[in-house]
């Protein structure tokens, strides 16, 4: 009796445990499809003037520019993209109220690297991209090394010390593709995507539940057949 009692109790503790894990993986389904939803919602909307300041909740918000590109301050960062390997070319843009704001102004193959190729326009444009937040640190196990001009992500903070800009904000903007398809850089390649297995990981922790049950009517089965020898 006392080992029925003892594994009935585990089962119990079990059930409790992955019951629990599937309503979090539930809520967690509930956040998912409302991120996804508002990241959708700014996506689509129509372009708001920059912001000095942002926070998670701005990411991929559509942000219209004018200003002056700076060309001689181009980053290339290491990019992969549908097009193949290649370079994401950053040009800072300076603002009429002096600020300065980097400008991913879009994908280069490694075979355009040569500076004409991607020379930013001069004089006062418009543009109208996505914004970013940076992203520090360099990519997965590589370390960007602004003094060997490697880049493998788009740092805001490292670039503006590496190229001497001041009144840098602290994101930069993915341009729109361009309206020549053949053009360089091309812009519009952000990809806006979030994983969402939260259903499934729920189906898969409510199933384990179940089977905790099933373990449990079989132990007070073989109970009642006289099995425990306990």
């Amino acid at each position: 009796m006392t080992k029925r009692i003892l594994l009935l109790g585990l089962l119990g503790l079990a059930f409790l445990t992955f019951v629990g894990l599937g309503v979090w993986q539930i809520e967690r389904l509930q956040w998912k499809q409302d991120l996804i939803a508002r990241v959708d919602a700014r996506i689509h909307a129509e372009p708001v003037d920059p912001p000095r300041a942002v926070t998670s909740d701005d990411e991929y918000r559509r942000i219209r520019l004018n200003g002056t590109y700076m060309p001689d301050a181009d980053t290339l960062t290491q990019a992969v993209t549908k097009l193949g390997p290649g370079f994401w070319v950053m040009t800072p843009m300076k603002m009429d109220d002096g600020r300065v704001i980097l400008v991913n102004r879009g994908f280069i193959t490694q075979d355009f690297k040569d500076k004409a190729a991607y020379l930013a326009p001069s004089g006062q444009v418009s543009v109208t991209g996505l914004l970013r937040l940076t992203e520090p640190k360099g990519g997965f196990l590589r370390t960007n090394d602004a003094a060997a001009g490697r880049w493998f992500s788009r740092d805001v903070a490292e670039i503006a010390l590496a190229r001497n800009l001041t009144s840098v904000a602290p994101y930069f903007i993915d341009a729109d593709a361009s309206g020549s398809p053949n053009a360089y850089p091309v812009g519009g390649l952000t990809v806006v995507a979030f994983t969402n297995h939260h259903l499934q990981y729920a189906l898969t922790w409510f199933a384990m539940a179940a089977l905790t049950i099933i373990g449990g009517i079989i132990v007070m089965r073989r109970s009642d057949r006289g099995d425990d020898s306990a």
